[in-house]
């Protein structure tokens, strides 16, 4: 009588072959998270960026003196900025601070941890100018 099942041999050259693409694609995942990361914080300071000036063009030219108040115009605003002066903000890899007075602002997104959530720094300044550092 023959028993069947695997030998101890297959069942290892199984376990080899999936550890094997396992190497191959887990670094690949990262660096494809990684990249999602750095789009997302880019089109978020941009958007931050595009309501402040949409703000000041309906203000006469005055931005938004205080977080709380850009936040009144902008719903997404609260997720990113945080209420008290100086303090950020993680959302998806990356930390939002937002410096807020009547002549300009200051959007800065930059990675929890650097190599690991994202590579690049984006900040956005009075104007709309979006500078990766």
């Amino acid at each position: 009588m023959r028993k069947k099942g695997f030998t101890l041999v297959e069942i290892m050259i199984v376990v080899a072959i999936i550890a094997l693409l396992a190497a191959i694609a887990i670094p690949n995942l990262l660096t494809a998270r990684r990249t999602a990361n750095e789009a997302a914080a880019k089109a978020t300071v941009r958007s931050l960026s595009t309501a402040a000036e949409t703000y000041a063009t309906s203000n006469s030219g005055r931005y938004p003196a205080t977080v709380v108040t850009f936040a009144e115009f902008i719903t997404s605003a609260p997720d990113y900025c945080a209420d008290v002066a100086g303090t950020t903000t993680a959302v998806q890899g990356y930390n939002y601070a937002c410096t807020m007075s009547a002549a300009g602002y200051t959007f800065v997104a930059s990675p929890v941890t650097v190599g690991t959530t994202g590579n690049v720094t984006y900040t956005a300044t009075t104007g709309g100018v979006l500078t990766p550092l």
